[in-house]
């Protein structure tokens, strides 16, 4: 069996061949090019299909946004992919070619490959979050995935942690993403100095060591706190699984842990917080396995 993954990101995407072992044979990157829209970024996903269609045996799709698992169809997506919402991409897809096609939200995928190969294995029950321009969401529940009714569960980007604070891309005011993402803290550190920084520059020793940026981060963790309270309150989670880039930094994922033992309450004293193990190979081993899963059901 030879599954075709293909991982979609604001930025990039991913894709290749995954063999029955999840072994991935052949891994490629090109650009999203998400500001050309929706309809454009799927003439991108048919190009890829079409180079592998006749050696596949399905196709396997993680992709931003909210999507409806069952039909295949982004259901909602920010403006950060114009004109992605309503994209049909199973039905695109198959239109062409006679291929099972499973298409999964991004962290929902990259959450069941924590389950399956990474930091969530042994677990049942987990939380996972990322950060990065936003803040994603999952939730692992009884060995599987919890999408809720409208497939649209698990958006913790969008718990409102600042009644009436900024606005954010979902048309809400005061979204946990707009003070905990990634993207929040370089604009703090770019408000509070005046340069212009990614993470990676954030965290070398030269503005690490900076008083003024030191205090925008330890800031910015406490707001990464602030929504993991609430998570913890109402989920009683065995383990939260913590993604993106910037939680490769020690000193975020080591203080957050820190921060979040240090409450003199079970339920936080009891749960492992943990750094997603599958990096840049997580939306596309999800998305393999569950078209394989899909596949084995047909």
């Amino acid at each position: 069996m030879k599954i075709l993954a293909i991982d979609i990101g604001g930025t990039a995407i991913k894709y290749g061949t995954v063999l029955e072992d999840y072994t991935i044979e052949q891994a490629f990157e090109i650009p999203t090019e998400a500001h050309l829209g929706g309809p454009h970024l799927m003439n991108k996903i048919m190009g890829i299909v079409d180079t592998y269609a006749a050696e596949i045996d399905c196709v396997g799709i993680s992709t931003a946004g909210q999507v409806n698992s069952e039909l295949g169809k982004i259901i909602f997506a920010s403006e950060n992919i114009p004109n992605y919402t309503g994209i049909e991409i199973t039905k695109t897809i198959q239109k062409k070619h006679h291929l099972l096609v499973s298409v999964e939200n991004d962290v929902n995928a990259a959450a069941t490959a924590e389950a399956k190969f990474g930091a969530g294995r042994g677990y049942s029950d987990f939380l996972c979050l990322t950060y990065g321009t936003g803040v994603g969401g999952a939730m692992w529940i009884n060995n599987k995935i919890y999408t809720g009714t409208h497939f649209s569960a698990g958006e913790f980007g969008h718990i409102v942690t600042h009644t009436g604070g900024k606005k954010c891309t979902c048309g809400n005011n005061g979204c946990y993403e707009m003070y905990a993402s990634t993207r929040a803290l370089v604009n703090a550190v770019r408000e509070a100095t005046g340069k212009t920084l990614n993470g990676r520059e954030i965290f070398s020793p030269e503005h690490f060591n900076n008083t003024t940026v030191r205090a925008v981060i330890d800031n910015w963790i406490d707001e990464i706190i602030g929504g993991l309270t609430t998570l913890i309150f109402i989920f009683n989670p065995p383990c939260i699984i913590l993604g993106g880039g910037i939680m490769n930094e020690d000193y975020v994922i080591s203080e957050i842990d820190r921060r979040i033992h240090a409450r003199n309450i079970h339920s936080f004293r009891s749960v492992a917080i943990k750094r997603a193990a599958m990096k840049n190979q997580a939306g596309m081993l999800g998305a393999a396995y569950l078209a394989k899963e899909k596949l084995l059901e047909s």
